[in-house]
């Protein structure tokens, strides 16, 4: 089913690859044995609520410019907070395109969903604030996958979500990609995400960074 507005065409998320999507950065995180992690973007919550239940993470901080997405999180974490006498959990009203040096020295940063809402002149933003001045050991981005819309039936042009400023074709997520890490001294890999189709796909595409030298 499909939703017209004037700014676009929005499929329905089927929960399945919601709930795909984020269980596949915790089995990311958890495999490489991360024990702090930022989640840049954090919305209300649903990776944080994921994270808080593993013991692995010792240390989680979500960040997000919305006053009311940090609220609606805040409230779903907050029977954690027995949990966490021995760790440390805090959510920071910030952008992700300026962030200071209490945010570095992470084992991980995720990017879910989130940089395509990032006006495309303000990457580099992203890269310099992230890449360049935090340096995390890890960081996994996920974004759509341009060429999978047509499968949702969304004209050539149109964008899954209102608030999109873009949406990148495999090709173009995985050149950006590859200059960031070049550029920053990272190694990039790629996942594909949901169901697979041989000429478009999946849905949802993930670059995981690696960094090889400070």
């Amino acid at each position: 089913m499909l939703r017209k507005n004037t700014l676009c065409w929005q499929p329905e998320q089927t929960t399945d690859l919601h709930e795909e999507r984020l269980n596949k950065v915790l089995q990311t995180l958890l495999a490489y044995n991360v024990l702090s992690v930022l989640d840049l973007g954090c919305g209300p919550g649903e990776l944080l609520m994921r994270l808080a239940g593993e013991k692995q993470f010792t240390t989680i901080v979500g960040i997000d410019t919305s006053h009311e997405a940090l609220a609606e999180a805040r409230a779903r974490l907050s029977f954690h907070d027995e949990g966490f006498t021995d760790r440390k959990m805090s959510l920071c009203l910030a952008s992700y395109t300026s962030l200071d040096e209490d945010f570095s020295g992470f084992d991980a940063a995720v990017l879910v969903e989130t940089i395509e809402h990032v006006a495309p002149q303000r990457l580099s933003a992203v890269e310099t604030a992230v890449f360049a001045g935090c340096r995390p050991k890890m960081v996994i981005v996920t974004t759509p996958n341009r060429e999978y819309n047509v499968l949702y039936g969304i004209p050539d042009g149109v964008l899954r979500h209102p608030d999109h400023r873009f949406e990148w074709t495999r090709d173009k997520f995985r050149r950006w990609a590859a200059g960031v890490a070049r550029r920053n001294g990272y190694q990039v890999v790629f996942e594909d995400i949901g169901a697979f189709d041989p000429r478009h796909g999946s849905s949802t595409q993930m670059a995981t960074f690696l960094l090889t030298h400070n």
